[in-house]
């Protein structure tokens, strides 16, 4: 039996960053059709990479954080092509080079000795990896986000919610408490159904939200969705999503539920939805700072809670286009 050859991606980082790298991946899968495609990133997303199409198979890696942790070196050995979706390098150009790749194909950097395109500081993330592809002779349409409903019974009370995601990996994208409570309780008198949800370290977050906006405990998903398509089944059963620009937002953008993201520190101009999508509804106050400290980004804390609730009365009271 011929062995296929061995196209490894590498993306060791969280459910949003997978997600803008979808389009990439089914370009990859497109012009490496015989290739066993490897995606190196947490185990925990391998799910969704099997419902969004592409991978072949997933490696365990730690997720990579700030704290500058060692990049690890996947058990591959000379793969054909490398891609790295992590970032410009060097340090994770010099790890993917020690696994002696064929080709590799990444941004350029002469401190890693690596040739390839120009870095583009703000470039949208889903168009930047795309770029990295196009500009390397791989096509790669960025339009290509969408992933299908996964086959998996939502939450029963998900369904037509407004789902409610406070939680974010930094303080930085953690909006106040006392505005999510105030949005809750104002989608309830709206008359509708809400849910909380967050993952099992958010779960006290969710519930001291709901218990002081009137929410019943069958109103917290938190620690109940944490299997990746679970959230994703609740998300898509959800009528719109409300989040800081983390994994859940990326998700409703990705099933195409209408959405309320609030952002800062980053900016929608690098993380945001399509901007021709009217489903997708932005709140930004122009800055952007520091993604990964614990302090609040002064950007996120512009935006109150009244504008929150006046995207979602929006979303809520008129028909979207494409729905």
């Amino acid at each position: 039996m011929t062995c296929r050859p061995t196209l490894l991606c590498y993306r060791p980082l969280g459910l949003g960053d997978l997600l803008v790298i979808v389009p990439a991946l089914r370009a990859l899968a497109d012009h490496f059709p015989n290739h066993r495609r490897i995606l190196v990133t947490p185990r925990c997303w391998e799910p969704l990479t099997h419902l969004a199409g592409g991978v072949d198979e997933v490696i365990d890696t730690p997720r990579h954080t700030i704290s500058h942790t060692p990049f690890v070196p996947p058990p591959v050995s000379r793969p054909d092509v490398v891609v790295n979706f992590q970032g410009r390098g060097p340090d994770s150009h010099l790890m993917l080079k020690t696994l002696e790749p064929s080709r590799m194909i990444a941004f350029g950097s002469a401190a890693a000795g690596v040739e390839g395109p120009c870095w583009r500081p703000g470039e949208h993330e889903v168009a930047k990896w795309c770029r990295l592809l196009s500009d390397s002779g791989i096509p790669a349409d960025p339009r290509r986000l969408r992933i299908p409903v996964p086959d998996r019974q939502p939450p029963a009370r998900a369904v037509g919610a407004v789902l409610v995601h406070p939680g974010a990996a930094y303080g930085a994208r953690r909006w106040p408490v006392k505005r999510w409570i105030h949005v809750v309780r104002q989608a309830r008198e709206l008359g509708r159904e809400v849910v909380v949800t967050g993952s099992r370290d958010e779960a006290e977050l969710a519930h001291e939200i709901a218990a002081a906006a009137g929410l019943d405990e069958g109103a917290v998903l938190a620690g109940r969705t944490d299997d990746v398509l679970d959230l994703a089944a609740a998300v898509a059963a959800a009528d719109v999503v409300i989040a800081p620009d983390s994994g859940p937002a990326h998700l409703a953008t990705a099933l195409g539920r209408p959405s309320v993201t609030l952002f800062g520190p980053s900016s929608p101009q690098a993380w945001g939805p399509p901007r021709d999508e009217p489903r997708h509804r932005v709140l930004w106050h122009g800055t952007t700072g520091d993604a990964f400290t614990e302090a609040l980004d002064p950007g996120l804390a512009r935006i109150t809670a009244d504008e929150v609730l006046a995207e979602l009365e929006t979303l809520l009271t008129e028909p979207v286009r494409g729905e």
